[in-house]
């Protein structure tokens, strides 16, 4: 399918546009702007009140002013780094005009005296005199008519300047082609929004702050054209996604009913809702793709783990995937006893294993004899095939991306996906990431858990900390040392590792742990096994304990310089502990004076233990790009949508995307073409190859 005509001029070289030649286009690239369509979404930030002042008078310096002045003389400067200065006098008060370097040829031509003159600029008061610094703006008072009231003020790179991307975004707007309404009417009409080009042409030239902000109807028009057009290809997704036929996958209830049933506890109302909405999905025609959310503890294991069984009962194979091996193997630990319960054989999988014994649990793999196997990325090799996969389980979504589950979706010609995540993730940015999925939450922590108790200390007092450790290790208990990481260098922070360890060992004795990012696979996993075993009391570590470590005897974590953590790794972290019958304590150590953000964040997490609520405000703090990092979350990057405060467009996004293509699924009807050119503006090049595919 190929672009639509009405839209070549905005898909132009930049150097088409009056005034830009080779080196500001080039220039222009380091702002994202490669073509005229760039321009029109790069919206102005700010900007500045040139309203026309009758005299300086009116106006509290310092601030920025417009006047019409008579110029008076001219004082070149009598020595060299000296201004130049010209006297200008407005309705009622006279002030200087200040130029620094500037030729006095030029400044004569500029501003010749007796001449009239508009100017506007920053005015300030030196010696009790005002006066104003390179001006922004001369102008003869004919010419002044095109200088706006209010100026819009957009971001730059060297080598571009404000008059110059001025310029180029009105010679964008001037193509804005006459295109049909892609916003579904009522919608648009109830929320009282411009038509397309009108909002273009009203986010470019502000009237006043009010115009600036993301509720101006104008930029809440655009954000919704961006969240829609997001939205529309996530459903396009989702339907190929259902498209491949599923197979049917009817489970018994045989095997799952004796692991419910030999359970020391009775699953939590929100497990039993999660495992049934799975288990529709499975049992239905299409294939699923569901998103199982659960905060930490909620017990998303044992619902994966049902799941698999359903696969199983309905006389085919499940697999259980994990970002690293120290995961997998801990996936193999929890599932053991469930499985041995339910009488079926589950296997691990991971890069260790060589030779005669992988070929052998291949064969195994290969000829149905495995029911569930348990992985690392290793399961996406070749030479690993199933008997019959109907269920891959992905467990810690932001490691894997998009691409990532389809490609472990087509190892089983029809299998379900279902993706487990530990990170609450606020709605807004749910959708965003994983609107092609359904999403089941666990909302319920499993009966019997305490609360952890969380307490913050500044690093002055370690010696006490210390001390209350050693009296803990001494009634048996297990704690985590979490330490910082270090300006992003990986050897800083095995250094302060390091240091921590040598210090607590030489205050605890040798029970003392050690494990790091930096160790090779092997050696991190036998630390972590002896601390599961007991051999060591206090596990040291880099962050890389964050996610589904899990060791019920472990009640106490040390986190040390809490402050330079995020929300989100911190709840994470905390997370750890809590999981067996003692009281379990969380101990933030943080260095003071905490700066109004460390504040915040640690005294969030101090009163609440709901993951989605501090979710939501670990996104109101640091804005979404972080909040999953940005690098691996497949978050798109909006221009102009900004996920914290229009967060509410999101989800009208979504049922309108959904709803529409019910009802016009290849986009031919009228708004459907419509919604065509949108797709084409917004560079949703995979929504159109998914169309033209349907």
């Amino acid at each position: 399918m190929s672009r639509p005509s009405a839209l070549f001029s905005l898909f132009a070289d930049l150097e088409t546009l009056e005034g830009v030649g080779p080196k500001t286009a080039r220039a222009m690239a380091g702002l994202g702007v490669e073509r005229p369509r760039d321009l029109l979404f790069l919206l102005p930030h700010s900007g500045i009140d040139r309203s026309r002042r009758a005299s300086l008078r009116e106006v509290t310096p310092p601030c920025v002013a417009t006047v019409e002045v008579v110029v008076g003389g001219h004082f070149p400067p009598k020595s060299r780094g000296r201004p130049y200065r010209i006297a200008v006098r407005d309705a009622a008060l006279e002030f200087h005009l200040v130029f620094f370097h500037a030729r006095g040829d030029y400044l004569t031509k500029l501003l010749p005296t007796g001449a009239r003159r508009v100017v506007s600029g920053k005015v300030e008061l030196f010696d009790g005199v005002a006066q104003m610094v390179h001006p922004d703006h001369v102008l003869p008072p004919d010419e002044a008519a095109d200088l706006p009231d209010y100026e819009p003020v957009y971001p730059l790179v060297a080598g571009v300047t404000q008059r110059g991307l001025g310029k180029a975004v009105q010679g964008a707007l001037a193509r804005l082609p006459d295109l049909a309404e892609w916003i579904d009417g009522p919608l648009k009409a109830r929320e009282g929004w411009p038509d397309w080009a009108e909002a273009l042409r009203a986010a470019h030239a502000p009237q006043g702050a009010v115009d600036l902000a993301p509720t101006a109807p104008a930029r809440q028009r655009l954000a919704y054209d961006e969240l829609f057009a997001h939205q529309i290809t996530l459903a396009l997704a989702r339907r190929n996604t259902r498209r491949g036929k599923g197979r049917p996958s009817v489970g018994t209830g045989v095997l799952q009913g004796l692991v419910l049933s030999a359970l020391p506890y009775a699953a939590t109302g929100a497990q039993r809702r999660a495992v049934a909405e799975i288990a529709a999905d499975m049992a239905g025609p299409q294939r699923m793709n569901r998103l199982l959310q659960g905060d930490v503890g909620a017990g998303k294991t044992l619902v994966a783990f049902l799941a698999l069984l359903v696969a199983v009962e309905a006389g085919g194979q499940g697999v259980m995937m994990a970002p690293t091996e120290i995961l997998a193997r801990q996936h193999l630990e929890g599932l053991r006893p469930l499985a041995e319960t339910a009488g079926i054989r589950l296997e691990i999988l991971t890069g260790r294993d060589k030779g005669a014994d992988r070929a052998a649990k291949l064969a195994a793999l290969a000829e149905g004899r495995i029911d569930v196997l348990v992985g690392t990325h290793a399961v996406f090799q070749k030479d690993v095939l199933f008997n019959d996969l109907r269920l891959a389980v992905v467990d810690e979504q932001h490691r894997f991306g998009v691409a990532q589950r389809m490609e472990l979706g087509a190892k089983g010609a029809a299998a379900d996906v279902l993706v487990m995540t530990a990170t609450p993730i606020p709605r807004s940015l749910a959708l965003a990431s994983y609107g092609d999925m359904d999403v089941s939450v666990l909302d319920e922590k499993p009966p019997g858990r305490k609360p952890v108790k969380t307490v913050l200390v500044t690093t002055q007092r370690i010696d006490e900390v210390v001390a209350h450790l050693r009296k803990a290790l001494a009634e048996g208990r297990q704690a985590y040392w979490v330490c910082p990481l270090v300006e992003e260098s990986e050897t800083l922070d095995l250094a302060s590792a390091e240091a921590r360890f040598q210090h607590l060992r030489a205050a605890l004795g040798d029970r003392v742990g050690l494990v790091h990012g930096q160790m090779p696979p092997a050696e991190k996993d036998a630390a972590m096994a002896r601390f599961v075993a007991g051999e060591t009391a206090v596990l040291v570590a880099t962050t890389v304990i964050e996610v589904g470590v899990n060791v019920p005897n472990a009640s106490i974590m040390v986190i040390e310089r809490a402050e330079i953590f995020g929300l989100a790794q911190l709840h994470q972290l905390r997370g750890r502990v809590g999981r067996g019958a003692a009281q379990s304590t969380c101990l933030l150590m943080y260095q003071a004076p905490l700066n109004e953000g460390g504040e915040r964040r640690l005294t969030t997490l101090r009163d609440t233990e709901d993951g989605f609520r501090i979710a939501e405000e670990d996104l109101a703090m640091r804005g979404a790009g972080d909040l999953i990092g940005t690098a691996q979350s497949g978050l798109p990057r909006f221009r102009i949508a900004d996920l914290e405060r229009q967060a509410a467009l999101m989800d009208i996004a979504q049922s309108d995307a959904r709803r529409l293509l019910a009802d016009d699924p290849d986009l031919t009807g009228p708004r459907g073409q419509a919604v065509r050119n949108l797709l084409w503006l917004l560079d949703q090049d995979r929504a159109i190859r998914l169309i033209s595919v349907g």
